[in-house]
C-alpha cells in the first residue's frame, strides 16, 4: 500500500489477481420505528435483520475473492477491518446518510477502493466526491459491467441501466457471511417491483411497475439453507407487495411452501408486507396461513376518502377498512398498519379519525407517519414544483418529527403538535392495550400444527421481560393487567402477548425519545 501526503494509496493491481479481499459495509440507520432499540434488549439481539442487498451482491462477487460483512447496525467497524480489505461496498438508504458519511470518511482515509449502491447513491451520487464507483440499480446488471471493467484496470465511475433484472436468475444471498445470532429475524425477497403509484412512494422509482418474481426452488432453497443453520425463528418476507402475482403464490409458492414447512416440522414463522386488498382473497389469506405467515403489515395511510385519492391509494378506495383489516385478522394473520398524515385534502379532524380507526380496527402496530416528500417520488416532484419543499434533509426515516414540506390546511408547527398529540394518546398504556384486547377477540390463532420449538433464549427473554417491564417499567400495572387477562381468555396466546407487550414498551419509548413526550 503507498503512501501520498499521508494518505494511503490503494495499489488497484491487486484487482487483476485471483483473490481480493472484499468489505461490505451496512451503514448505520439510528433510531427509527423498525430498529426496535429497546425490544432488542430484551430478546439479546443486536439488530432487526440482515442487509440482504449487500448478501446478494456478495454473491455476485467472484467466488475466489474473500468477503467479509460488517453490519453497523450490529457489530462495529474497527480499524482492523479496514486494514484487511482492499476494496469497500457500500450500500444505503436514505436514513443511513449520517453514518454512511462517516463510514466513507474512514475508508477513505485508510486507502481504499470504495463502490457504493442503494437508494442514498442513486439520485445524490454528486454529494459524494469521495466514491470512487457507483454501482446503481440492480446488482444484477450493473454490478458484472463493473467487475470486469474493474479486473482490466478501467475507471469508469458511475454504472446505471434502465433495464430491471430478472430474479429468477438472481443468486442465493450469501449467508455464510452473516453471524444470524445477531439479528431477531431473517429475511428473503419473493418478488421485486410493484404495480401500484401511490404517490409518496418511491418503489416504483427504485423496483420499476413490473413484477418479476423467483420460482419456488429459489424460494425452498434459500429457505433449506435458513433450516440446516439451525435457524427456528421468524423469517421476513421483504417484497413491497408480497400478493403482487397472486397466481403464481397460489398455483407454485405457497403449496411448496406448505409441503415442505409440514416436512421440516414448521420450524419458522413468516411476515411480510401486502396491499389491504388482501382482504378480498380469502383463498390466499388461507394459503399464507397454512404455510406459516401469522402478520402481515398493510400499508392503510388514511380514512379520508380524498386524501386516498389525492396520493393515488386507489387500491384502499371503495372499501370498508375496518371491515377489510378484521377479514385479515379473523383469518389467522396478525395486521400491522401503516397511516400518514399531512396530505392536502386531510380535514381538520383527521387526527381524531385516524385514532379512532386504529382503536376501533386492533391494529397493535400503528406506524403513524407524517408526510415525508422523499426525492424519487411523485409527491417530492409535486411538492418541488408548487414550491412547497422546505430547507431540511429529507430522511428515509418517515416517522421522524420533522415536516419538510408546506402543508395546506394548517401550519407545519400546527400539524406536527396535533401529531404528536394524536401518538401520545395511541400509544398510552390505556389505549394500547385496549386495542390489544379487540386483536384479540378479533383474531383466529390458526397457526399450524407443531409451532417453533422453545429455546432457552425465550425463556431467558421472558424473564429479562418480567423484570423490565413488570417490576421496573412506570407502566406496569397495565402489562400486568392485559397479561392476567390473556391467561384468563386466551391461554395459548401467552407468547403473543408477551411479545406485543414488549413491542407496546418499545414503541412508547422510541416515540418519547424521538418527540420529546411523556406517554402516560
Amino acid at each position: 500500500m503507498a503512501r501520498k501526503s499521508g494518505i494511503p494509496i490503494c495499489d488497484y493491481s491487486v484487482f487483476s489477481e485471483e483473490f481480493v479481499r472484499a468489505l461490505l459495509l451496512n451503514p448505520n440507520y439510528g433510531e427509527t420505528f423498525w430498529s426496535f432499540k429497546y425490544a432488542l434488549r430484551i430478546v439479546y439481539k443486536r439488530a432487526v435483520m440482515p442487509p440482504l442487498g449487500l448478501l446478494t451482491v456478495a454473491a455476485l462477487l467472484p467466488k475466489e475473492w474473500e468477503k467479509r460483512l460488517v453490519d453497523l447496525n450490529a457489530r462495529k467497524l474497527k480499524d482492523s477491518d479496514l486494514h484487511w480489505a482492499e476494496i469497500v461496498f457500500i450500500s444505503a438508504y436514505q436514513v443511513q446518510e449520517p453514518s454512511a458519511r462517516e463510514v466513507i470518511r474512514r475508508c477513505r482515509s485508510a486507502g481504499l477502493k470504495i463502490v457504493a449502491g442503494g437508494p442514498l447513491f442513486l439520485l445524490d451520487h454528486d454529494d459524494f466526491p469521495e466514491v470512487d464507483h457507483f454501482v446503481l440499480r440492480e446488482a444484477e446488471i450493473t454490478l458484472p459491467e463493473f467487475l470486469e471493467d474493474l479486473a482490466a484496470g478501467k475507471n469508469r465511475r458511475i454504472y446505471t441501466t434502465e433495464q430491471w433484472a430478472e430474479v429468477e436468475k438472481s443468486p442465493i444471498p450469501l449467508w455464510e457471511i452473516v453471524a444470524r445470532n445477531d439479528y431477531f429475524m431473517l429475511n428473503l425477497q419473493f418478488s421485486r417491483g410493484c404495480p401500484h403509484q401511490c404517490e409518496f412512494c418511491g418503489i416504483a422509482f427504485l423496483d420499476g411497475r413490473r413484477l418479476r418474481t423467483k420460482n419456488k426452488d429459489q424460494i425452498l432453497a434459500e429457505l433449506e439453507q435458513f433450516h440446516a443453520a439451525g435457524w427456528r425463528q421468524q423469517v421476513m418476507f421483504v417484497d413491497d407487495n408480497f400478493i403482487g402475482h397472486r397466481k403464481r403464490l397460489k398455483q407454485e409458492i405457497l403449496p411448496a411452501m406448505i409441503a415442505w414447512m409440514r416436512g421440516k416440522k414448521y420450524p419458522f414463522t413468516f411476515l411480510t408486507q401486502a396491499s389491504l386488498d388482501l382482504a378480498d382473497d380469502q383463498e390466499l389469506m388461507d394459503l399464507m396461513v397454512q404455510a406459516g405467515f401469522t402478520i402481515v403489515f398493510v400499508g392503510i395511510e388514511s380514512t379520508h376518502d380524498a386524501s386516498l385519492k389525492e396520493c393515488s391509494k386507489n387500491q384502499n378506495r371503495n372499501r370498508d377498512l375496518l371491515a377489510s383489516v378484521q377479514k385479515i385478522q379473523k383469518s389467522g394473520l396478525q395486521v400491522q398498519g401503516g397511516f400518514v398524515v399531512g396530505f392536502d385534502n386531510d380535514p381538520c379532524d383527521i387526527f381524531e379519525k385516524q385514532e379512532a380507526f386504529v382503536q376501533a380496527s386492533g391494529i397493535a402496530t400503528a406506524m403513524m407517519n407524517l408526510l415525508k416528500p422523499v426525492p424519487g417520488t411523485r409527491l417530492f416532484e409535486r411538492l418541488e414544483k408548487e414550491g412547497r419543499l422546505r430547507p431540511h434533509s429529507f430522511q428515509g426515516d418517515y416517522t421522524a418529527g420533522v415536516v419538510n414540506f408546506v402543508p395546506k390546511t394548517m401550519t407545519a408547527g400546527d400539524l406536527l403538535e396535533k401529531f404528536k398529540t394524536m401518538i401520545a394518546k395511541l400509544y398510552s398504556p390505556a389505549a394500547y392495550y385496549a386495542r390489544l384486547k379487540t386483536f384479540f377477540k378479533n383474531y383466529s390463532h390458526l397457526t399450524p400444527a407443531g409451532n417453533p420449538p422453545l429455546q432457552w433464549m425465550t425463556l431467558v427473554s421472558f424473564f429479562r421481560a418480567i423484570l423490565v417491564l413488570g417490576i421496573f417499567n412506570r407502566g406496569r400495572i397495565y402489562d400486568w393487567r392485559f397479561l392476567t387477562w390473556c391467561l384468563v381468555k386466551y391461554p395459548r396466546r401467552f407468547k403473543l402477548a408477551m411479545t406485543l407487550i414488549v413491542f407496546g414498551w418499545n414503541y412508547r419509548k422510541y416515540y418519547e425519545k424521538e418527540y420529546g413526550l411523556r406517554i402516560r
